[in-house]
């Protein structure tokens, strides 16, 4: 029986699907996420077109159909027009049916009109890159030489890999559960502050509040392994980020705001906020703790909770009226 090109131990096959998974989640964080739908760093066409090729190679999906979704996902984020947002959708849906979506937003010629400039439109992509079901095959057609019969359980992991851990997980537990460095306007969040499965995607808060970082870690303790692979591109003259997360300088207080300090203000918005809802919090706990002291303990939380809406709603409805 043909056992392939190459005989390993059972390890081995292991060691080869995860390498050339990661692979994978390097050229989407890298090339179709960071340099072709946000543009935040330029690339040499030697990585570029590598890139295009294994993507074609291991998941047939088009770069243009793959920015113009991701750039709708972030200008219609959490609406009904976000092609797969699990606040309305649901988690379940966006976790188990992620390809799915990509499938029928790929097929919304407005969306690729729309959203899909910029991206590339020359022969390869038009006449090959488009096939994606020859790309596919022709890597199973590879596996199976490389390694046998199972070169084929290889090429199964590879084409599950996208869909569960970018098209799922990402999108979908990405805007449901975890940690907020920054109070944007959407439901995003870091799942975890080490970015290295999922090449630093996990880090989808970071990304949401600064979408033009070629940086997604934000924090000391945060680590985005798709960083480091485009800081080693650069040291070797293969790669420019144009821009990262700003890092915001806190200096003596100020009476009356200058020009420079609203643009700090602007720039630094969602940490900005962040900050200010902290403290608000911490002023809040710590006044409900005091008038619990006051009070002997017998202070209720829900009826000052409720006089506060309650006041809302008098409010709003005098601004109706008016």
């Amino acid at each position: 029986m043909y056992s392939g090109l190459f005989e390993l131990p059972w390890w081995g096959y292991v060691v080869v699907a995860l390498v050339l998974t990661h692979i994978t989640i390097a050229s989407v964080t890298i090339y179709l996420h960071r340099h072709q739908a946000h543009r935040a760093l330029e690339l040499h066409p030697l990585p570029s077109h590598f890139f295009r090729l294994w993507l074609w190679l291991t998941t047939g999906m088009v770069t243009g159909e793959w920015a113009a979704i991701h750039r709708k996902h972030h200008a219609k984020c959490e609406t009904a027009e976000d092609p797969h947002s699990p606040q309305t959708r649901g988690i379940r849906k966006v976790l188990f049916e992620g390809a799915e979506l990509y499938r029928a937003e790929a097929n919304n010629k407005e969306t690729l009109e729309r959203y899909g400039h910029g991206t590339p439109d020359d022969w390869i992509e038009r006449h090959v890159y488009r096939r994606s079901v020859v790309g596919i095959s022709l890597m199973l057609i590879i596996n199976l030489v490389a390694f046998g019969p199972l070169g084929l359980t290889i090429w199964a992991v590879q084409m599950m890999w996208i869909p569960i851990w970018a098209a799922g997980v990402v999108n979908g537990l990405g805007h449901y559960i975890g940690y907020r460095n920054f109070d944007c306007s959407d439901a995003s969040t870091n799942l975890v502050p080490w970015g290295i499965l999922i090449g630093g995607e996990e880090l989808h808060n970071n990304h949401h509040s600064f979408a033009t970082s070629a940086k997604l870690s934000a924090r000391w303790y945060e680590f985005d392994i798709g960083w480091m692979y485009i800081r080693m591109l650069e040291l070797v003259g293969l790669a420019k980020a144009k821009k990262v997360i700003p890092l915001p300088k806190f200096g003596e207080a100020k009476h009356v705001p200058d020009f420079d300090t609203l643009q700090a203000i602007m720039t630094h918005r969602y940490d900005v906020m962040t900050r200010y809802m902290q403290s608000l919090k911490r002023i809040c706990a710590d006044e409900i703790e005091k008038l619990r002291v006051e009070q002997g303990g017998k202070f209720d939380a829900r009826a000052l909770r409720r006089w506060v809406l309650s006041g809302e709603e008098r409010h709003l409805q005098a601004g109706q009226k008016q």
